[in-house]
């Protein structure tokens, strides 16, 4: 949910990578499996919580993953009417993303970034920002890119990852292993900033990986805490 890295492969093949980063005390994730919702096929790992999910496809030929926050990080109400991982479910089952987008009900729910690959009629990379008053919604270049959650990292933080990264992909090549590797090794060997990310209350607690090869998606799923 925290750190978010794309990869373009040949033939319009992707990698997206994400680690996951919660409270250690939060309730443990299923692991990624097929379900069948208002007669959509979709496959995520579900959120202990409530219920929704971080990251997943669909027979919408469809990727939506979250990142926690928006621009900035904000101030936490102390409740909210609906889990954002819900959010990603109804997106993930939309028909048509982009006008779902622009209608579904965000009132109340908290701030979230989410990178969505789409493949239903042509290839797209996008990012759609909710900042609890307005929402934004991005057409990205295919191109390598990195995020960060705008809850754990700040604007120094995250431009230091992006020369990480730059770094990483530009020495080791890009492959789905090399940025499996950077996603559990890659940083300065301070933890509270590293992309396998450990602070006293708050870390990675998985890793999850969805690689697109001609018509074939495949998603790994790797529990660290």
């Amino acid at each position: 949910m925290c750190t978010v890295t794309f990869l373009p492969l040949p033939d319009y093949g992707f990698v997206l990578t994400s680690n996951r980063d919660v409270g250690y005390q939060r309730e443990k994730a299923l692991y990624p499996a097929l379900y069948e919702e208002e007669e959509v096929s979709l496959f995520y790992p579900k959120d202990g919580k409530a219920g929704g999910t971080w990251i997943g496809t669909s027979r919408n030929n469809r990727l939506i993953c979250l990142l926690n926050g928006g621009f900035k990080n904000h101030k936490r109400a102390a409740t909210y009417p609906k889990s954002r991982g819900l959010i990603v479910k109804e997106l993930l089952i939309a028909h048509d993303f982009e006008e779902t987008c622009l209608h579904i009900d965000l009132d109340g729910i908290e701030p979230f970034t989410l990178v969505v690959v789409d493949w239903k009629k042509k290839r797209q990379l996008l990012e759609f920002v909710w900042d609890g008053k307005q929402r934004f919604l991005e057409k990205l270049e295919w191109q390598p890119k990195i995020w960060s959650s705008s809850t754990l990292y700040t604007n120094d933080m995250k431009a230091m990852r992006q020369d990480w990264f730059r770094e990483w992909f530009i020495g080791k090549g890009m492959t789905a292993e090399n940025i499996l590797d950077f996603h559990k090794h890659g940083g300065v060997g301070f933890p509270e900033v590293d992309v396998f990310m450990r602070r006293e209350k708050v870390g990675t607690v998985s890793i999850t990986q969805v690689i697109k090869t001609g018509a074939m998606i495949d998603m790994h799923y790797f529990p660290v805490c």
